[in-house]
């Protein structure tokens, strides 16, 4: 393979913040990783993505700890990817009695949870440190269709699914009071946006719900909180042209009839110009692109990434 597989070479140590964006709400970031969101009410305090391992979770848990001795009670899973449940079994040490997701994130980790912990355990070697700490899948304990309120004490936090975009079941975190949302990976910014199991053509709407909420502060799925307004647009935008330049390029490219190799080397010169830079860019475009040319052809539910079909479509694309 002429490019190293997807973040095998990337094993740096990354610097975290654990960062306070209001009253109740923290942001755990870790440059361009995957990142965690807190929230800490009345009696009890809430966890929005877990990391990957109950290994790595102990860094994030540390952090809590420093600002509060509250129960963190709830585990709340933005969507089904490895990378962003696997550390749930952490927090049951700390007073942890729900593990909260969609009914679509439960749907997709019923079908493809499995395969996709394979997958991106070879993928991502350096955010799977302790993956032996791992005790097998996690499974939410209360699984919620549209909408969810959760009352820490006085504090209202609303838990939605408002459209299809990274994953068919994506959750995002509200705090009405307070105008802070806690995004996963519907909107990432100055990172890839991975898109290997994404409805494209559903995206674009959803970011504009999340928009019409009118976020303050929005912690994204990677890259750094957002702590007004005018970067919560600009978010939201970011990820809004990542999106839409990469689907409407495999949308042509397969009109013209074009090989998903064609439409690989098509979308680099548009994307690499403008996103080339960013964290995890080389990573995400094969597995992105992969995804657009599927759905440009009609295939309108993602088809399972194994680490076998990883490896495949990696050589196809960069050998």
């Amino acid at each position: 393979m002429s490019r190293q597989f997807a973040s095998k070479a990337d094993l740096a140590e990354k610097k975290t913040e654990f960062k306070q964006l209001s009253a109740n709400a923290w942001a755990y970031t870790t440059e361009g990783d995957p990142n965690s969101g807190v929230i800490i009410g009345d009696d009890a305090c809430m966890v929005i993505d877990t990391t990957a391992t109950p290994a790595m979770a102990q860094d994030l848990i540390r952090e809590i700890r420093r600002v509060t001795d509250k129960p963190i009670k709830y585990v709340v899973l933005s969507h089904y990817h490895a990378v962003r449940v696997l550390g749930a079994s952490a927090y049951r040490a700390h007073g942890a009695t729900e593990i909260i997701a969609s009914q679509g994130t439960w749907d997709l980790i019923v079908e493809r949870g499995e395969a996709d912990m394979k997958s991106e355990i070879e993928r991502f070697p350096r955010l799977f440190a302790g993956v032996e700490t791992v005790p097998g899948l996690t499974w939410p304990t209360m699984v919620f269709q549209d909408e969810l309120t959760v009352h820490l004490g006085s504090l209202e936090v609303k838990l939605m699914h408002i459209g299809a975009g990274h994953t068919k079941g994506d959750t995002i975190a509200w705090i009405p009071s307070q105008k802070v949302c806690f995004s996963g990976d519907l909107v990432e910014y100055m990172a890839g946006v991975y898109t290997g199991d994404a409805h494209l053509a559903q995206w674009p709407a959803t970011l504009e719900r999340l928009r019409a909420m009118g976020a303050e502060k929005l912690v994204p799925g990677r890259g750094p909180a957002m702590t007004n307004r005018a970067d919560c647009e600009k978010a939201i935008d970011y990820t809004r042209r990542w999106v839409t330049d990469l689907y409407e390029t495999a949308r042509a490219g397969v009109a013209a009839g074009k090989t998903l190799k064609e439409v690989f080397a098509d979308t680099r010169a548009v994307m690499d110009p403008v996103f080339g830079d960013v964290f995890i860019y080389e990573h995400c475009l094969p597995f992105d692109v992969s995804r657009a040319f599927d759905e440009a052809s009609g295939i309108a539910h993602p088809r399972i990434w194994t680490a076998r079909r990883d490896i495949e479509m990696w050589e196809s694309l960069q050998g």
